[in-house]
């Protein structure tokens, strides 16, 4: 299972479950995410999941900046692409700091080094 957690002060505030397929994130009330701050773009970013090529069971998560005016960034730096993201990154929208959170990402590692001894 996989979730974004909004931080203030490194305090957990809110919890976004990853079940489906992506979350829009952003200042706009359709928006997954609603971050009420000025300096965040109506759409500012997406967060999408994708089935893992090689091990389908899993999923693998990618975030993408949607144009915004003060950036996406991931673990201190700005996006300019989309970007694959693994558990324990650090993600900043503005000045809005989240922390992405893959329990089965250890599993998929775990088994990656089984298949590739």
């Amino acid at each position: 299972m996989a979730w974004l957690i909004q931080l203030v002060d490194d305090v957990a505030v809110h919890k976004f479950e990853l079940a489906r397929g992506e979350l829009l994130l952003g200042r706009h009330p359709e928006c997954d995410v609603l971050i009420d701050d000025s300096a965040v773009s109506a759409k500012h970013a997406r967060l999408s999941a994708k089935p893992n090529p090689d091990f389908p069971q899993y999923r693998e998560y990618f975030l993408e900046d949607l144009g915004s005016t003060n950036g996406t960034f991931v673990n201190d730096q700005r996006l300019a692409k989309r970007h694959k993201l693994h558990d324990g990154d650090k993600i900043r929208l503005a000045w809005n700091q989240f922390k992405f959170v893959d329990s089965e990402e250890k599993d998929l590692e775990e088994t990656r080094h089984m298949v590739s001894n």
